[in-house]
């Protein structure tokens, strides 16, 4: 069974180049093993998911544009997600805060092409259905 992402789960991008840590908003009221539990809706750029490191995604502007300057060499660019939909699949059964709980088996989708997935959980001794 998956287990219940908490804030401090670690995350990475395919485009990023270093991984960031997941913070939960929506549901701080619901802890697991201590620390604020997340939903499905906790996707907001910077305030849920922090930045990357630097992005390498040609979609997004800033490293088309540096790309172009430098003559096609790519240039990675400070990261900023681009994520505007709600981690998927998420639990079937187990909600947090009326939503349903995020596990580590949830994926995000960034506008730039980036595939955001979560490597730690955070927490231990939860599962979600």
């Amino acid at each position: 069974m998956p287990t219940q992402v908490v804030t401090g789960a670690m995350m990475t991008c395919s485009f990023g180049a270093a991984p960031s840590s997941f913070v939960a908003t929506g549901s701080a009221a619901v802890t697991t093993d201590k620390m604020p539990a997340g939903n499905i809706m906790d996707f907001a750029p910077i305030s849920n998911i922090p930045p990357f490191g630097v992005c390498s995604s040609l979609s997004n502007p800033t490293v088309a544009s540096a790309t172009s300057a430098a003559l096609g060499v790519l240039t990675p660019m400070p990261c900023v997600p681009a994520t505007s939909a709600p981690w998927t699949p998420g639990a079937s059964t187990t909600t947090v805060g009326s939503m349903p709980a995020l596990h580590d088996g949830c994926t995000l989708m960034c506008s730039y092409g980036g595939s955001i997935s979560i490597t730690s959980a955070g927490a231990t001794t939860v599962t979600v259905a």
